[in-house]
């Protein structure tokens, strides 16, 4: 070896140094990932030289990257067959910070005519672009080598070029303000074949980067799409393919499903994938699966959503929720783009305005596969929605794209017991004149179809969606109309929203009218129950709504049940609400309790059903004060039924 030459850097090396080991990088194992980015420059700029007819040294070398560690002497190594360095090269690119040797060969190559695009014979899977293309190349700062120094106290650079015939040399340095550079004989055993051997003796604190499983979790966590190659202790870590960056129609479906299972760690297959490869507004490829199992990243996984981003082939952040808005969060993927602005450590974005024209256009292109499968395959779609469908509702804060969303929505309706409908579904089958889109929430179908404003629907014809989840009313309250149909809960319909519409049963029994001594003394019943109800409902009055049912209760500011529910869970109000309670003067039950009443108006029996009666349309409600209360009243109900039978069989 011929004596060393020493070099300053030509920076403020110890402010410098300072700052890149112990500010920039979030995470000491950012150095690995650093290293190998630029090996896998390297290994690029070699591979372009060569496929424009350039003579390069050992031509057949294969190109790749090998780590190697000496747990002894604390030594981690990592090789790359790569374009290597002169002597020259290593003053200028280690021995100056902030100076990019990638950012000069890009430069170098735009300026001889080449177009800037990922690309290459033994990449053919940048989705068929130039071979000649340089875009792979990742660094762009030439501050990455420096994060070596943030796990080691040594560093040496063993360079061979890959151009012309000067012998090998080595840059080492302790990163303390100047660094030696001194030729190396061929025939050394440190000197590489071809490319650049990294040596860094590692710090006390650091040891965990000698163990293999650590390196092989930092490897595929931070860089195991690379293009080439990369061999740990001889076993190649980076076996999955970048299938985003290769043609869609050579990719099988098995091969999808596999690196959905690698990246979700989900066994059941994707539901459906989206494979997008955009040139316009912004450059990136993406690959996004819809899982095929329930998600729930609005419960405990509250802040695992979002689409891991890669530039050029390298992660940058997992999970970034900025590239999906929160109605697609069950989308899994990933995003690779060229030219994101980062920060110069790379680990965060310079400004936002690239992610969201990626957003957008993704957001296009999912809302483009869902309104396809809809449309062709409604077995799918269905299975989708009952998966997916309740992030889709939280759509109506997009503005942009509410009304895309809106024919995708899809409810359980009185119109079939288990089928979904579509908005357009229900428009189809709408009455002749019928100006809205009637909607009742509740917590089930099966609640759904037992509320008394039900019945005058039901008795009409006409179908009411379901509601079954909280964010439903949100939904179609901000929506507002659906192809000029006003979306209204049938909780606020009147009675004059439906005369139009002639009843479909005309075998129905009609109820004797009320002689006038029945109407006045129904209307000291309603008197006596409110003194018996008090302040338990606003007012008492006879319902024209109530076909069926004996009684129900009515929001007097036309809020319905359950939006009121919501907003008082958000008010933290845990008392019920105090409403209208409409009686049906025509029902059985209130007939006979008002013979009870006529007979003997302080008949203690009148209490009881009165007030067992306000339990039941309260639980229908939605609410239940005192569930013990109602059990002890009905139970007291059926004895006294059970008596009264009991002696009408005696008589």
């Amino acid at each position: 070896m011929d004596a060393a030459t020493q070099h300053t850097f030509k920076a403020e090396t110890q402010k410098v140094l300072n700052i890149l080991t112990h500010s920039l990088y979030t995470h000491r194992e950012i150095f690995l990932r650093e290293l190998l980015s630029n090996a896998s420059d390297a290994l690029d700029k070699l591979r372009f030289l060569r496929n424009k007819g350039e003579s390069v040294r050992d031509p057949e070398l294969p190109l790749e990257i090998k780590i190697t560690v000496d747990k002894e002497a604390a030594l981690l190594q990592i090789a790359d067959t790569g374009i290597g360095m002169t002597e020259k090269e290593l003053i200028d690119n280690l021995g100056t910070i902030a100076h990019s040797g990638s950012e000069e060969f890009m430069k170098d190559a735009e300026a001889a005519g080449v177009e800037e695009q990922r690309g290459g014979e033994e990449n053919a899977g940048d989705a068929g672009k130039p071979a000649s293309s340089a875009a792979g190349i990742i660094g762009r700062f030439g501050v990455g080598f420096y994060s070596a120094f943030m796990v080691a106290d040594e560093v040496e650079g063993i360079s061979r070029s890959a151009l012309g015939n000067e012998p090998p040399h080595i840059w080492a340095s302790t990163g303390s303000g100047s660094f030696s550079i001194s030729a190396l004989s061929p025939d050394d055993e440190k000197a590489p074949e071809r490319g650049t051997v990294i040596r860094a003796k590692l710090k006390e604190d650091a040891r965990e980067f000698l163990e293999k499983y650590t390196l092989e979790a930092v490897i595929r966590r931070h860089s195991n799409f690379l293009p080439f190659p990369v061999y740990l202790e001889g076993e190649q870590i980076n076996t999955t393919p970048a299938l985003w960056r290769e043609p869609k129609f050579s990719i099988t479906r098995e091969q999808y499903n596999e690196f959905y299972t690698y990246l979700t760690q989900d066994t059941p297959p994707p539901l459906e994938v989206i494979h997008l490869s955009v040139d316009a507004p912004v450059q990136f490829n993406a690959l996004l699966f819809i899982p095929g199992t329930d998600q729930d990243y609005f419960g405990a996984k509250r802040d695992q959503w979002g689409l891991d981003l890669y530039v050029r082939r390298v992660l940058i952040e997992r999970s970034n929720q900025e590239l999906l808005p929160e109605y697609l969060a069950f989308l899994k993927g990933v995003v690779d783009t060229e030219d994101l602005p980062l920060n110069i450590s790379r680990e965060t974005l310079q400004q936002n305005n690239i992610i969201r024209k990626i957003s957008q256009t993704i957001v296009k292109q999912v809302l483009n596969h869902l309104e396809k499968l809809a449309a062709n395959d409604k077995e799918k779609y269905d299975a989708f929605w009952n998966l997916h469908g309740k992030y889709c509702k939280f759509a109506f804060n997009d503005f942009a794209n509410r009304d895309r969303v809106a024919p995708l929505l899809r409810f359980a309706s009185s119109a079939a017991a288990d089928a979904l409908t579509s908005l357009d579904g229900y428009l189809e089958r709408a009455k002749p004149g019928q100006k809205a889109i009637w909607h009742l929430a509740a917590p089930s179908p099966e609640a759904a179809r037992v509320n008394p404003h039900l019945e005058r629907f039901r008795r009409k014809g006409i179908e009411v969606l379901f509601l079954l989840e909280p964010i439903d009313e949100f939904a179609l309250e901000s929506l507002g109309k659906y192809k000029d149909h006003a979306f209204r809960s049938i909780e606020q319909a009147e009675r004059n929203d439906l005369e139009e519409f002639p009843d479909m049963d005309e075998t129905k029994q009609e109820t004797k009218d009320l002689t006038e001594e029945e109407q006045n003394a129904m209307t000291g019943l309603i008197e006596r129950m409110r003194s018996i109800l008090g302040d338990k409902v606003k007012e008492i009055r006879t319902s024209e709504r109530l076909p069926g049912s004996p009684a129900v209760l009515v929001s007097a500011d036309g809020v319905s049940s359950s939006m009121e529910k919501l907003l008082r869970v958000m008010q933290k109000n845990e008392q019920m609400p105090t409403k209208i309670l409409e009686v049906n003067p025509d029902h059985p039950l209130l007939r006979n309790l008002l013979r009870i009443f006529r007979d003997s108006p302080e008949n203690p029996v009148i209490p009881e059903i009165v007030n067992s009666l306000f339990d039941n349309v309260l639980l229908l409600d939605g609410f239940l004060g005192d569930p013990y209360l109602m059990a002890d009243r009905n139970l007291k109900l059926m004895d006294k039924a059970a008596s009264w039978y009991a002696d009408l069989l005696k008589v």
